[in-house]
């Protein structure tokens, strides 16, 4: 996985996280947490989030975009409708109906296990992977095994912000290859 261009100009980088508030000491002490829900309720803003990931999705030939439960599903749906394709959920263990395929991961505390219906995916589907926040990787990495475990070819990995200093880039490159990983804002 090579280094390419910023997939969003300074401009649209900029409206991006001036919408981001910090919220220190959230969820425990220490930790400076990255809220998008102001960006979401401006109309404006989420637009032009939207815009970004769909012209991703289209620059990548995904024909599914599937979003990483819960903030991803708020960020992926939307694109999938701008993009004119269709959209996958991936959910945590036994939120889903049916036949499903599962994978685990590491959590710092422990372990969790995201599903995604077997029928969603199938060799023909190449797929944008979208999430809000790439942190430490744990969950990308699972994302990525379990659309590969589908039959699905997986043609990137988007995220609105990648928080740079925890090192989710870098767990995930031996597992990316060729798939490029696409972040809109990295602090």
């Amino acid at each position: 996985m090579s280094e390419a261009a910023p997939p969003v100009s300074a401009e649209v980088r900029e409206i991006l996280l001036g919408r981001i508030r910090d919220v220190a000491d959230y969820p425990l002490p220490g930790v400076m947490f990255k809220d998008i829900t102001p960006l979401l309720a401006d109309a404006g803003a989420f637009s032009v989030l939207t815009d970004s990931l769909a012209r991703i999705c289209a620059e990548r030939g995904a024909t599914k975009v599937v979003g990483l439960e819960a903030r991803g599903f708020i960020l992926a749906a939307p694109v999938a409708v701008r993009a004119g394709v269709g959209f996958v959920p991936v959910r945590k263990a036994g939120k889903l109906p049916g036949a499903t395929l599962a994978q685990s991961y590491e959590l710092e505390y422990g372990t969790a296990e995201m599903e995604v219906h077997a029928e969603d995916l199938t060799a023909d589907d190449r797929v944008l992977i979208v999430d809000d926040v790439l942190a430490t990787g744990g969950t990308a990495e699972a994302s990525l095994k379990l659309i590969r475990r589908a039959g699905a070819h997986v043609s990137g990995f988007a995220v609105l912000l990648e928080l740079g200093f925890l090192g989710g880039r870098e767990r995930l490159t031996p597992g990316l290859g060729d798939v490029p990983l696409d972040a809109l804002v990295t602090v």
